[in-house]
């Protein structure tokens, strides 16, 4: 493990995540605090509480994220649109997008890349992070996915939601920074808790780690030192 990840350098590649069904505007709201106060890279929440993450962050470098097509991306491509154009509309500088994961297994590479590319265009030069829930793909599929993520104009490939049967492993992230190269940037997310794990995918090859324990992870990285 590098000595090099001090507490700044991995809260800089750190996204504070809030997605579950329960949680409440307060939550939020402590979430948002607790972003600025450890200078996180962003923070992820579902869209309904966007505006209240925008207003929070507004004059901090901390971004304000929101999930589209969130856990199952089995939505219509013109209804994640929507949700990204009224998400960056409300102070969305991020979004993050999960793929049509039947289309992509069943072949249908042309209809994700334009799911891909209708959130693309509705984010309206916001970055786009596009979850393609690697623990339903084979290695194959993976590969695959990431060209179409690149070619559909997106920013970032991210491993997961961290509602499906998997989160993020170093594997993948190898495999994904090994099939994109520097074209696109890696979100692992998922299942990743301690300053160990968040090292590990970040020497693997993230560039960003989104987790809900990142309070706990920069404090780990304190004690360190």
């Amino acid at each position: 493990m590098s000595a090099s990840w001090d507490k700044e350098k991995i809260a800089a590649r750190i996204e504070h995540t809030l997605l579950k069904a329960e949680a409440t505007t307060g939550q939020v709201i402590t979430l948002c605090k607790e972003a600025i106060l450890h200078h996180f890279a962003a923070v992820c929440v579902n869209p309904v509480y966007i505006e209240i993450v925008a207003e929070r962050l507004k004059g901090t470098p901390v971004k304000a994220c929101a999930v589209v097509g969130f856990p199952l991306g089995a939505n219509t491509s013109a209804g994640k649109a929507f949700e990204a154009g009224l998400a960056v509309k409300q102070g969305a500088q991020e979004v993050d997008m999960v793929i049509q994961v039947g289309a992509l297994k069943t072949g249908e590479y042309d209809s994700v890349k334009k799911d891909i590319r209708a959130v693309v265009e509705a984010a309206q030069g916001a970055v786009v992070k596009v979850i393609i829930e690697a623990c339903y793909l084979n290695e194959k599929e993976k590969k695959i996915a990431c060209e179409l993520v690149l070619a559909a104009g997106a920013h970032y490939v991210k491993t997961s939601t961290g509602l499906g049967s998997g989160g993020a492993t170093l594997e993948d992230v190898r495999l994904l920074r090994q099939t994109v190269g520097h074209r696109l940037k890696i979100k692992a997310a998922g299942g990743i808790r301690t300053y160990a794990q968040a090292v590990a995918m970040l020497e693997a090859g993230a560039d960003r780690i989104g987790t809900s324990s990142g309070v706990a992870i920069v404090q780990a990285a304190g004690s360190t030192g």
